[in-house]
């Protein structure tokens, strides 16, 4: 499904990680471990192609990828229904989808209001409901469960293992243990080559509000 051999990655002029080498299978998940600014949103940037490499190589099919970063990629004055029908359309999934993905979350009794309304961990459930509206293989997920509540990241956690089941593979950066069966860690610690500082990896993404 994904394959990186010794990857390189630059957050503006700096090299930020070096060395990197992973895969991740189908039915396989892939969890980046490491403190703020270790360089794990610059990663998954790179995997997403929404950074070039500094050098190595990333093997993955071409439109595979699926890409939820820090914003939940929610226009604020759309219905969560009407939401989740762009997505769906811009992704060429029946809208007959909807209704699965709105239920993963329990968004039902919020279909009909505005983005705009919801609460913060509302807003992240509508976030994410995107994703198995992509029919993407490969969902690449920077810190997801922010803003979720127990319940919650556990409702996540399903979504993902029915996406493994189904054979499907994800990248996720997260501090939360999500208790998946098929999950192994990454420590981006060990290929960091800037001593991390702030308390983010990346300043404001730009791309924050698209799945690439």
């Amino acid at each position: 499904m994904l394959r990186v051999d010794d990857l390189c990655c630059r957050r503006g002029e700096a090299l930020v990680l070096s060395g990197v080498s992973f895969s991740a299978d189908a039915g396989e998940a892939v969890i980046l471990r490491g403190p703020n600014g270790a360089g794990k949103t610059t990663l998954l940037r790179t995997l997403a192609g929404l950074c070039p490499a500094a050098s190595g190589r990333v093997e993955v099919a071409e439109d595979a990828t699926a890409y939820a970063a820090h914003a939940d990629g929610l226009k604020a004055q759309l219905t969560v229904a009407e939401n989740l029908a762009f997505w769906a359309a811009a992704f060429g999934a029946p809208l007959s989808a909807i209704d699965g993905a709105a239920r993963a979350f329990d968004l039902g009794p919020m279909l009909d209001r505005r983005a705009a309304d919801l609460s913060a961990g509302q807003k992240r459930r509508a976030g994410l409901a995107r994703l198995p509206l992509t029919g993407r293989p490969l969902w690449l997920m920077d810190e997801p469960t922010v803003s979720l509540d127990s319940a919650n990241v556990a409702a996540f956690a399903r979504m993902v293992e029915g996406h493994l089941a189904r054979g499907g593979a994800a990248v996720i950066a997260t501090h939360v243990d999500l208790g998946l069966t098929r999950a192994r860690d990454l420590d981006i610690g060990r290929f960091a080559r800037l001593r991390p500082t702030g308390p983010a990896d990346a300043a404001d993404d730009p791309f924050a509000e698209a799945l690439e």
